[in-house]
Order: structure tokens, then C-alpha cells, then sequence
């Protein structure tokens, strides 16, 4: 895998999942207005302590943030914790939707 690619199409995926624009994630950072957008644009690279920034803003671990398997990561650990608060019961009936959304 090529990370240096996958960085930036991930924080371009995560950011419009997201719903916000490059200037305003940059803001919320702490970082000037095009900080998002050179970093997407491939002009430079965040530090390592920018990248973990970016990871706290999505709410993603750095493992998280670099796994090519799960398109939606934040989805993905929000239905997480609340699988876990099913009963077996629940839990199995939400297991056979999801097995049968996935074959269709």
C-alpha cells in the first residue's frame, strides 16, 4: 500500500463524511484557513502531532485512520459500542440483518 496516497484520499473521504469544508476543518484545528486544503492538494504533509489532531477531529485512532478494510470508521466504532449494549438475543438478530444486507 501506498500510505503517502491513502493519507490523502483518506482525509479527503473522512472530512466530507464528516460534512465540513477544508477551511473550516483547518479552523477548528487551531491552523490557518488552507492548512486542510495544502495538505489534500498534496503540497505538504501534516507533523506527526498534526496527524494526531486530525485523527482526535474524526474521532479516529491512527490504526483506525490508515485501515483500507472500513470505509466509514466513525460509523463503524459508534455501531460498535452500541452492539455491545444488546442483549444476545438483539445481538444475534442484528448479526443475521447484517449478514443479510451484506449478501444482497
Amino acid at each position: 500500500m501506498d500510505y503517502i496516497e491513502f493519507f490523502y484520499k483518506r482525509l479527503v473521504e473522512l472530512r466530507l463524511q464528516k460534512g465540513v469544508s477544508a477551511r473550516d476543518m483547518s479552523l477548528s484545528l487551531g491552523q490557518s484557513e488552507s492548512y486542510i486544503n495544502k495538505i489534500e492538494n498534496k503540497r505538504t504533509l501534516p507533523s506527526f502531532t498534526g496527524f494526531i489532531y486530525i485523527c482526535e477531529y474524526f474521532n479516529v485512532t491512527p490504526q483506525e485512520f490508515f485501515n483500507e478494510n472500513v470505509s466509514f470508521p466513525q460509523k463503524t466504532k459508534e455501531l460498535v459500542s452500541e452492539f455491545e449494549q444488546l442483549s444476545p438475543k438483539y445481538a444475534d438478530h442484528v448479526l443475521q440483518i447484517i449478514k443479510d444486507l451484506n449478501t444482497k
